[in-house]
């Protein structure tokens, strides 16, 4: 069977509501002919006959009227989904999907949403937060708009708008035996026991960047899932590590030393798909994101 189109269902509820094809035809501005040869060919590519004739008249047969309730429930579907789409690419109401780290939702995230809808209150937001490896997964999927990480995507596909440029600290115990120092260097650290973040935090290539710059080679103890699994470790004494100074870590017991080595920074960053369509409402909110941090 071909391809049903869209104008033929359309004629055939039109048709199914008058039981009368002339009235029809005015009603869709087209000719009787026209109508009657849509008819027509509607039922041969069904083969069942929609309608019983009888003399001028037509009735609709039961084969009609069991097509005709699954096409209105089709027809029906297909505009709440463009309903949907329309209310989606609203560039006044429309829904901004971000992903982000978790430990950009203490502080940062919160702060730009309230900025952004008290400009523009009707835009609603749906937001996935997790590690490096999960959100850009969903950006890579195409089921997210943007993406705020502190990790850059490898591929050229994705551009990097910079917003925050956080400085990275030395986090120990009160009392360990370097938390009086005022300033620290990465190499001061060699063999002290190391809480590490695994490989699908963002955090762990711009450390590994850093260490890389200085010839550092930390003697990891433990590696946690996430930054305050790291900054709980470190406040139970079980080793030393490095963190950006941010709300979402600020614990009881922990003592923040900066670090003198150059570069020693962590970069936060909105992540979006080069040549990607976006919602007026995302490119809304795009463009309110850089404005902020320019």
């Amino acid at each position: 069977m071909t391809k049903l189109e869209l104008t033929q269902l359309d004629y055939f509820l039109t048709v199914v509501r008058f039981q009368h094809v002339t009235k029809a035809s005015e009603v869709l501005a087209i000719t009787q002919p026209a109508l009657s040869h849509s008819i027509s060919k509607l039922e041969e590519e069904l083969g069942v006959p929609l309608f019983e004739r009888r003399g001028r008249n037509i009735q609709v047969s039961r084969y009609g009227r069991m097509f005709a309730e699954s096409v209105e429930r089709a027809l029906s579907e297909l505009e709440r989904g463009k309903q949907a789409l329309e209310e989606q690419a609203n560039p006044d109401s429309g829904v901004i999907r971000v992903a982000y780290l978790n430990i950009l939702g203490a502080e940062l995230v919160p702060k730009l949403i309230r900025g952004f809808r008290e400009r523009h209150p009707k835009i609603r937001f749906e937001l996935v937060q997790g590690n490096h490896t999960f959100i850009s997964g969903n950006m890579e999927s195409g089921d997210c708009d943007l993406m705020i990480s502190s990790a850059k995507l490898e591929s050229d596909d994705y551009e990097w708008l910079p917003m925050v440029k956080a400085p990275l600290y030395v986090v120990v115990s009160p009392s360990h035996r370097l938390a009086q120092r005022e300033t620290i260097e990465f190499k001061e650290l060699t063999g002290e026991p190391f809480i590490e973040v695994k490989h699908y935090c963002g955090l762990k290539s711009t450390l590994e960047s850093c260490f890389s710059r200085v010839g550092f080679e930390p003697a990891v103890a433990y590696e946690a899932e996430d930054l305050m699994t790291v900054a709980g470790f470190v406040v139970a004494g079980l080793g030393l590590s490095i963190l950006p100074k941010t709300s979402g870590l600020m614990l009881d017991g922990l003592v923040w030393l900066p670090i003198k080595d150059e570069g020693s920074i962590c970069e936060i960053g909105l992540v979006k798909k080069r040549d990607k369509f976006l919602a007026p409402s995302a490119k809304r909110f795009s463009e309110y994101v850089t404005a902020v941090f320019s």
